[in-house]
C-alpha cells in the first residue's frame, strides 16, 4: 500500500504523519510506502522544522531524513490513499485530482474516533504545545486508519 501525507509547506505536520505512520506499521507487520508532501513548494529540498523533528525524536522517532517537496500530479494515481491535514488541503487536492481519484484523498482524521473530521492545526507560527497536540491528534489518527485496515 502506498500512502501520502499532504500539509501547505510538508515541513510540520506531514513529515510527522509520515514518521508517525513510518514507525507504527513495523507493529502491525505490514509493507507500506509512505511519503509526504506539501500543496506549495515554499520549502522544497529543505528538512522537517526543528520543532516537528524534536516532537518525533520524543517518541523515538527520527524523520531527519526527509526533504520537503511539492505534490505532483502522477502522485494522484501513483498513492492508494492521499491524507490531506486539513480543509483547506483538502480543498486543494481535489481541485487537482481527476474524478476517479477522488476518493482516495481524505482528511487526515476521516478514520479518527476521538477527533473524527477536524483538522489538524498547523504549528508553524503557534507556541507552545502547538506540535504536541498536533502530534497526539496524527497519532491516534493513523491508529484509526490502521484499525480501519485490519477490519
Amino acid at each position: 500500500m502506498k500512502i501520502l501525507m499532504v500539509c501547505l509547506g510538508n515541513i510540520c505536520r506531514s513529515p510527522l504523519a509520515q514518521g508517525i505512520l513510518e514507525n507504527k506499521v513495523k507493529d502491525y507487520h505490514l509493507t507500506f510506502e509512505i511519503d509526504s508532501a506539501g500543496t506549495g513548494g515554499w520549502h522544497a529540498g529543505e528538512k522537517p522544522d526543528l520543532r516537528s523533528i524534536q516532537i518525533a525524536n520524543k517518541n523515538n522517532i527520527d524523520i531527519t531524513a526527509q526533504r520537503a517537496r511539492k505534490i505532483r500530479s502522477i502522485d494522484f494515481e501513483y498513492f492508494d490513499w492521499i491524507f490531506a491535514m486539513d480543509q483547506s488541503n483538502l480543498n486543494d487536492l481535489r481541485k487537482q485530482a481527476h474524478e476517479h481519484e477522488l476518493d482516495k484523498i481524505v482528511k487526515m482524521t476521516h478514520f479518527s474516533k476521538k477527533y473524527n473530521l477536524q483538522d489538524i492545526p498547523d504549528p508553524y507560527y503557534g507556541e507552545g504545545d502547538g506540535f504536541q497536540i498536533v502530534y497526539d491528534m496524527l497519532s491516534e489518527s493513523i491508529d484509526c486508519f490502521l484499525d480501519h485496515l485490519n477490519k
